[in-house]
């Protein structure tokens, strides 16, 4: 996720911070959108939230009707997801996966700036596994057939490493190997990133004695991990080159890395997941992306991620699954820090 590492003052106000995360300099940072609730605003609400706080892009989790209507003409780029049910059949032919288009993307092409649509969340390791490059190869050939700048990808987690420290001894495992080389391989033949959902709060949740808060929120000023010649002094930045090692033994290394989520919980787990807590991670992160030079693997990068998530999402399991938003649903933002 190089570049600006210090801890941004407390005293910042939500207009400002979204002022940042709006301004598109080496990186960009957008916000998921996830609707797992019983009391959320509407998507038109939805819509004007974002772009009152100069969010400009979006990413959905599958296509949801009512909120492809709302973003219409509101010039949010967006990720467009494939729900997971939805893989076998797109996967099953070409035929299909135009089905798949005509209903959920052809209608807004024109009205809506659709800049990646990704087949799958977290599905690898999983019973849709093998289904994922056929569907992704299919609706890739229906976008192409369309005059669509659209590119297929994928959302994985940190479950499809095997070993992950130190970065640059990571691998995938062997259950999600034999999915993820073919994926790889054709998301580097598109030029297409690969997704990845990258949370350091909960390797440093799980292991606080060993991990440090600091490191895990981009607050060191000097490198805490050595790796050969490369120095780590934030977790996103390790985690992130385990990935770009680990795809490099299957001898691509042209595929870049989008943070697809990413974020800090702001409850439901004592004073390890506090409002402060959550603000300091998502503004570094923020800053991190913004003023990106790369990692110490990569520095040449260019990154891109999504904060998890726009609001808190009440029909979650309890506890911190319940607690990710930067907003209540009532449209408030949750740290009390902000004005």
């Amino acid at each position: 996720m190089a570049g600006f590492r210090a801890l941004l003052l407390l005293a910042l106000t939500l207009n400002v911070s979204f002022a940042v995360l709006g301004r598109r300099t080496k990186g960009d940072v957008g916000v998921c959108y996830g609707l797992v609730g019983d009391n959320l605003p509407s998507p038109k609400d939805v819509v004007s939230l974002y772009k009152r706080h100069n969010i400009r892009k979006m990413r959905i989790f599958e296509p949801y009707p009512e909120v492809l209507e709302a973003l219409r003409g509101s010039n949010i780029d967006l990720t467009l997801g494939v729900k997971n049910t939805d893989i076998p059949t797109l996967a099953s032919s070409e035929d299909a996966a135009n089905s798949w288009f005509i209903s959920n993307v052809h209608p807004y092409v024109n009205d809506i700036r659709i800049t990646y649509i990704s087949v799958g969340n977290e599905v690898i390791p999983g019973e849709f596994s093998d289904s994922i490059l056929p569907a992704m190869q299919n609706l890739q050939n229906v976008l192409r057939s369309n005059n669509l700048g659209t590119r297929t990808t994928t959302v994985v987690h940190s479950a499809v490493l095997g070993t992950s420290f130190p970065p640059s001894a990571a691998t995938f495992s062997d259950s999600a190997r034999p999915f993820i080389s073919g994926i790889i391989q054709f998301l580097s033949s598109q030029k297409s990133p690969l997704l990845v959902n990258l949370y350091p709060y909960f390797p440093y949740a799980a292991d606080p004695e060993n991990i440090r808060l600091d490191y895990a929120q981009f607050r060191t000023t000097e490198p805490l991990i050595k790796d050969g010649a490369l120095r780590y002094s934030n977790l996103l930045d390790a985690m992130l080159d385990g990935f770009f090692s680990a795809m490099e033994k299957e001898g691509v290394n042209d595929v870049n890395i989008i943070i697809s989520e990413t974020g800090w919980p702001h409850d439901g787990n004592g004073n390890i997941t506090t409002p402060g807590l959550a603000a300091t991670y998502n503004r570094n992160f923020i800053h991190h992306v913004n003023d990106f030079e790369g990692t110490p693997k990569r520095p040449a990068a260019l990154l891109e991620g999504f904060i998890f998530a726009m609001f808190d999402e009440d029909l979650k399991d309890p506890g911190v699954e319940q607690h990710w938003g930067l907003f209540s649903p009532n449209m408030q933002p949750n740290y009390n820090i902000f004005g």
